[in-house]
């Protein structure tokens, strides 16, 4: 197993039927755990071109190792820049496939300077990309209550989504929230009781996340996009962390693996009939109880493969 604990890291390569000598796309590169399985899969003349939006995971160590390999490219930028990129490298419609390990990678969430995690102090940033867009505490000084409650129970499912929104906004009228502490605490004092396992900031946490970085708009862009670069009987893998990014993944699945319309009972020749161009691949996924003893945060991943027709 390659380091960082790349979750279900055999079960994505073997799902992405991996062929020497072909094209692959790693939507999340990270620590390169899945890069570098994939790259000892591939012959010399193999390609896998990653994506990672960290400029850490980009300036990392494993990313530099791997870039002396000339059959690698690593972008840095979001993996809604599928389609533009794969095109400049000339591989449209030749990609055999592609791999989407979604959420929050462990070096972003064990680091206290990125603000993801509330068990760690540090500031409320909880950015992908550093050097773009707002911090949470900067959305957070702004954001207006009613759309912050939209945000924590669309994004969060968190029932107490008014009662937080509320203590946020009433905070920052004496002092503004800078830290992860700060803000879990917050949260602590105003929901009336706690889920058992679970710490009550979590949701909040995690709906405040997926806003600053608008995390589900990319993988509904990029899932739109892996069917236009990948080739024929070109596979698509994703690792989702919570139900929302699960749910628009089984959805499109779903959607690109059946009739496009619903012709009813016209008369309608067949061939004119839009259909997917996907086929659905098996069940989904989930870690086996060897690597949830190892590792813990893969209990919540779930992965659904996909192949196009």
């Amino acid at each position: 197993m390659p380091p960082h604990q790349a979750v279900l890291y055999s079960e994505a390569l073997e799902s992405l039927n991996l062929i020497a000598g072909g094209v692959y796309v790693d939507c999340t590169f990270g620590r390169g755990g899945h890069s570098s399985g994939i790259l000892q899969a591939l012959d010399d003349s193999g390609k896998l071109l990653a994506f990672d939006r960290d400029i850490e995971a980009i300036n990392s160590d494993e990313a530099k190792q791997l870039l002396t390999d000339n059959r690698f490219s690593l972008h840095h930028g979001c993996f809604a820049d599928l389609a533009a990129t794969v095109a400049r490298l000339g591989y449209s419609g030749q990609v055999n496939g592609i791999l989407m390990d979604l959420g929050v990678s462990s070096p972003q969430l064990d680091s206290a300077d990125r603000g993801f995690s509330f068990l760690r102090d540090g500031p409320l940033d909880m950015r992908m990309n550093t050097h773009d867009g707002l911090t949470a505490a900067q959305y957070l000084a702004q954001v207006d209550e009613q759309d912050l409650t939209k945000v924590l129970f669309e994004y969060g499912e968190e029932r107490f989504a008014r009662r937080i929104a509320k203590a946020i906004v009433q905070q920052r009228l004496h002092k503004p929230l800078e830290t992860t502490l700060q803000l879990a605490k917050l949260i602590e004092e105003c929901v009336p009781f706690r889920d058992k396992h679970k710490h009550p900031a979590t949701r909040t946490f995690q709906a405040i996340r997926i806003e600053i970085n608008q995390e589900l708009e990319q993988i509904k862009t990029a899932l739109t996009q892996s069917v236009q670069v990948l080739a024929p009987r070109g596979r698509l893998v994703v690792i989702a962390f919570h139900s929302l990014e699960d749910r628009i993944v089984k959805r499109f699945i779903r959607e690109e693996s059946g009739l496009k319309n619903n012709p009813g009972r016209l008369p309608i020749k067949e061939q004119d009939i839009a259909r997917g161009q996907l086929k659905k691949i098996g069940k989904s996924i989930r870690a086996e109880q060897q690597e949830l003893e190892r590792n813990p945060r893969a209990r919540s991943a779930i992965m659904r493969v996909a192949e196009k027709i």
